[in-house]
């Protein structure tokens, strides 16, 4: 696998629409956010709708001439067969998707996807060109036994071990605690920050570069309230964003505060 050259780090505001969405929230929340990012820079900004409302995404997106980038929930490992219900990467490439969403807890959880079937989904997107935004995080249990690295160092040694770190160039990773999400809780800015600066280093141990230059997402009950102090934040590179990626107004007013806090460094 060719890796290239490893690229500077650039805040990603991603919203994850998860099991939400009809036709006309669709074009009604393509279209603001078409107008509110008007001038925004220094950020780049990802939507990931059901599959079935990809095809008009990415018409909405190209008629209003948005800078969005066009991002899917989930991939299947096949390309094609007899696999009923799943999406493969060439269906996704087909709409324009780049950014692909996977290791999501809830598929962890509701569909028992393992770390080693997700390091396939990961190397698989690699090696296809498209980008894999990887979710890692810890139980409630896990962070009050202190294994919030343990766990998070696993499931992405999951994905090293079968190339090796330089795989990570040119992906994403979004932390995400499993007991933030969806629940009103997050950590504070600080919490969050100690984490990211420890899997960053958890990485540096193995390659300084990588370290240094791959994206680490924050996800958990993000919102603007609590946004711009997790963005001021040296390793907290932009956010996995939930329920406020449903409101234009919100989903705008966290970009724009990605852009102003790090546009500000």
């Amino acid at each position: 696998m060719n890796y290239g050259d490893i690229p500077m780090r650039r805040p990603l505001v991603m919203g994850n629409w998860k099991l939400n969405g009809n036709k006309t929230m669709v074009a009604k929340l393509i279209k603001n956010l078409a107008t509110g990012l008007n001038g925004v820079e220094g950020v780049d900004v990802a939507i990931a709708p059901p599959v079935m409302y990809l095809d008009l995404a990415e018409q909405l997106l190209g008629k209003a001439e948005s800078k969005v980038t066009l991002g899917a929930q989930n991939v299947d490992i096949h390309l094609s067969g007899a696999f009923t219900g799943d999406i493969s990467l060439e269906m996704l490439k087909d709409f324009g998707v780049t950014h692909i969403i996977i290791g999501h807890s809830e598929r962890r959880e509701y569909h028992k996807e393992s770390d080693e079937f997700i390091a396939k989904k990961f190397i698989l997107l690699k090696k296809n060109g498209l980008i894999p935004v990887l979710c890692i995080g810890e139980s409630d249990a896990q962070n009050a036994a202190n294994e919030t690295l343990a766990v998070c160092a696993r499931q992405l040694d999951a994905i090293i071990n079968i190339q090796d770190v330089r795989v990570l160039h040119g992906a994403i990773i979004a932390y995400e605690p499993i007991w933030a999400i969806g629940t009103g809780k997050a950590a504070t800015a600080k919490e969050a920050q100690r984490i990211h600066a420890a899997i960053r280093a958890y990485i540096a141990e193995k390659s300084e570069d990588v370290a240094q230059n791959v994206i680490i997402q924050y996800g958990g009950s993000v919102k603007l309230e609590n946004a711009a102090a997790y963005f001021a934040q040296p390793d907290i590179d932009g956010a996995l964003i939930g329920g406020a990626a449903l409101n234009a107004e919100s989903f705008v007013s966290i970009i724009k505060a990605a852009a102003d806090t790090k546009n500000s460094y």
